[in-house]
């Protein structure tokens, strides 16, 4: 991972602890906390913010260096997606993705825990949450061979410690058990 996405990456959780909000890193910057090293060109960051707080955040992004459109972030909390920023300094894009309200989004928030990511003292998901997360993206077809590769290694480098009657749990309740068993099939 190069220096510019430590940049962009401190500058945003700064912004987020700051204004008090609630975030989590996931996707593959997350699984890089545990091991899992590979390419990428964005990273996502899942917010617990109300329609103020996130108008708060866009506002507070310099338009100098930051390309944020208010108007997508308050569509991407209104439907549950996601909305970008652009760091135009570096070129990292940055999807901000607003909690959702489900069973397994408020289980994986609540499960999160600081801890050093590159340099930066920050909020991941649990390893666990990260491969049901890779596992949902994988069913909607979001590069799946690429996240089960992720699942699969994730398995491997946690091992033992890796809590599986909660991942095997999550899998039942979201319908995940194809996409499971061909991550541990590979």
């Amino acid at each position: 991972m190069t220096d510019d996405l430590v940049d962009t990456l401190r500058d945003i959780v700064a912004r987020l602890e700051a204004l008090g909000i609630p975030y989590m890193l996931v996707g593959s910057v997350a699984a890089l906390a545990y091991g899992r090293s590979r390419s990428t060109q964005d990273f996502d960051v899942v917010i617990e913010a109300g329609a103020p707080a996130l108008r708060s955040l866009v506002r507070s992004l310099p338009e100098e260096r930051f390309y944020a459109a208010e108007e997508a972030a308050m569509e991407a909390l209104r439907y549950q997606t996601q909305f970008n920023v652009i760091d135009m300094l570096t070129g990292w894009k940055v999807d901000l993705i607003p909690r959702k309200q489900r069973a397994f989004s408020e289980a994986e928030f609540a499960r999160r825990s600081r801890m050093e990511v590159l340099g930066i003292s920050m909020f991941v998901a649990s390893p666990e949450d990260t491969i049901v997360a890779k596992l949902e993206w994988a069913k909607a077809g979001g590069g799946s061979q690429r996240q089960l590769e992720d699942v699969r290694e994730l398995v491997r480098l946690r091992g033992p410690e890796l809590d599986r009657d909660y991942v095997e749990r999550w899998v039942r309740a979201l319908e995940l058990g194809e996409m499971w068993a061909a991550a541990l099939d590979a």
